[in-house]
C-alpha cells in the first residue's frame, strides 16, 4: 500500500511541476523552428504539423523529446490526434489540470 501511495504522490508532484501552456508552446515553436531552420516567429501555431513537412519519424522524435522535457509519458501518435501546436498545447495543458 505504501508503494502505491508513493507512486500516486509522484504522479501528483509531476503534474504540479508541468510548465505553463505558454512555456510548452514556446518549447514546441522553438523545436519546430530549429528543426525547420526558420525563425520561431515564422511558426504559425494554427497550421497543421504536416504542412511544415513533418513526417512520421520527425513527429515521433518531437513527441519523444517533448516527453523528456515534460518529464511525463506521451502517446507517440499525439501529433496526429492534435495536429497543430495550438491543439497540442491545449491538450497537454488540460491533462496537467486533470
Amino acid at each position: 500500500m505504501e508503494v502505491q501511495n508513493l507512486a500516486v504522490n509522484e504522479m501528483v508532484d509531476s503534474a504540479a511541476k508541468l510548465p505553463a501552456a505558454a512555456e510548452i508552446q514556446d518549447w514546441i515553436v522553438n523545436y519546430l523552428a530549429d528543426l525547420l531552420e526558420i525563425e520561431p516567429d515564422e511558426v504559425d501555431v494554427t497550421i497543421p504539423f504536416d504542412r511544415y513537412g513533418l513526417d512520421s519519424s520527425a513527429a515521433v522524435g518531437m513527441t519523444g523529446d517533448l516527453e523528456t522535457w515534460l518529464g511525463r509519458e506521451l502517446d507517440p501518435t499525439l501529433l496526429y490526434d492534435y495536429p497543430t501546436v495550438e491543439a497540442l498545447v491545449q491538450h497537454i495543458s488540460s491533462q496537467s489540470r486533470s
